[in-house]
């Protein structure tokens, strides 16, 4: 198989690619250490719920929407309507006012009083909500009832200057954050020590860990409470002694450890040339050329010019000449038993990270590479 790309030369690029390798064989060539069941899946029931709203900032700096901004001008003069202020809505200035929605994740267990941190987002065209404080304002779950209120002044972490012959922005300053800024006002009706069977949801489908999960809880409880569904989850019976009180149960279940596996992965980033070797990545015996073609063509114009006193005339005569160049080199094997012998096969051969993505690429396409070649 013979792959051809660029490639640096040099010193600094074997200083480079060692230290590529140096940090892909310390991350991923030491064996799979041991986690907990929390680290890796989550139970039925524990999970969040996310809460939406609608509302309205004030006291910006002259940095809210714009004066067509018709619906921020149309929830003040509902705002005005329901304080018993008349007024008409022409006469309404919105500068210091921006229209936004408000969002926040509300946990299953948060009770009437629980705070939660609520984020604030513009909707229309302010340039800043530095400074501003939300109003009163609901917040809804999906299906339409409200579970929060959220009202407070605003920390932006960021701002933005403008001139009239320069601007500066650090982040981004038109969301927001009210750190405990929303009040639940109605629990969810949900009763977690009423259940007689538990699932442990895996972050990352595994046939292997799911089974390893379910010997490991059976082994702890001392019995066969549980059983590997499908790839994704596991079903568990809550033994009699627990019944009604979880919570013990729950304590010393998502402190169980086990060691996780994994398939074979190959994660490549080409915008910043990142390349990622899980450490199960194998590849079959493969002969690999990796060398440098530069192609250069260079235009040119000739200009003729006649004798004296002759009747000819100047004539402009095209030229180009094409350089080709492609290095000779040698035929390398490489034989990926092992991750640290991929990596020195790679090294050896003088490859970059970008020469890196051709060359795996070309050996997946071979057959050669035993791994997922992920490109993000």
């Amino acid at each position: 198989m013979i792959l051809t790309s660029r490639v640096m030369q040099g010193p600094l690029c074997r200083r480079w690619c060692a230290a590529v390798a140096a940090v892909v064989i310390m991350a991923f060539a030491v064996p799979a250490q041991a986690v907990r069941i929390k680290d890796i899946a989550t139970f039925s029931g524990v999970r969040d719920n996310q809460l939406i709203g609608y509302g309205l900032v004030v006291g910006l700096q002259g940095t809210g929407d714009k004066k067509d901004s018709v619906f921020t001008l149309s929830s003040m003069k509902n705002m005005m309507d329901k304080m018993g202020i008349g007024l008409d809505s022409s006469s309404l200035k919105v500068k210091n006012v921006a229209s936004v929605m408000v969002t926040s994740k509300m946990p299953v267990s948060s009770k009437p009083g629980t705070r939660l941190d609520v984020t604030v987002s513009s909707v229309g065209d302010a340039t800043s909500l530095l400074g501003g404080v939300l109003l009163q304002t609901a917040l809804k779950g999906v299906d339409g009832k409200i579970y929060a209120l959220a009202q407070g002044p605003l920390v932006v972490g960021g701002y933005s200057v403008q001139g009239a012959a320069a601007s500066t922005q650090k982040n981004i300053n038109t969301v927001g954050l009210i750190p405990g800024g929303g009040i639940v006002e109605r629990s969810i009706p949900f009763e977690f020590n009423q259940q007689d069977t538990l699932t442990l949801n895996m972050r990352t489908p595994d046939f292997s860990t799911a089974q390893q999960i379910s010997e490991r809880l059976n082994a702890a409880m001392g019995g066969p409470f549980s059983r590997a569904v499908d790839a994704a989850s596991v079903e568990m019976r809550v033994p009699p002694q627990y019944r009604s009180n979880l919570v013990p149960l729950m304590a010393s279940v998502e402190n169980l450890e086990v060691t996780p596996d994994t398939a074979a992965k190959v994660v490549v980033d080409e915008k910043t040339g990142t390349v990622v070797l899980g450490r199960d990545v194998r590849i079959s015996r493969a002969a690999v050329a990796h060398g440098n073609l530069q192609i250069t063509v260079q235009e040119s114009e000739q200009v003729s010019q006649p004798g004296p006193f002759s009747q000819g005339q100047t004539v402009v005569t095209p030229q180009t000449d094409i350089n080709v160049r492609e290095e000779n080199r040698k035929l390398n094997m490489l034989e990926g038993a092992t991750l640290q012998e991929l990596v020195d096969g790679l090294n050896a051969i003088g490859a970059t990270p970008r020469d890196l993505i051709s060359i795996l690429r070309s050996l997946k396409a071979s057959g050669s590479l035993h791994a997922d070649l992920e490109v993000i």
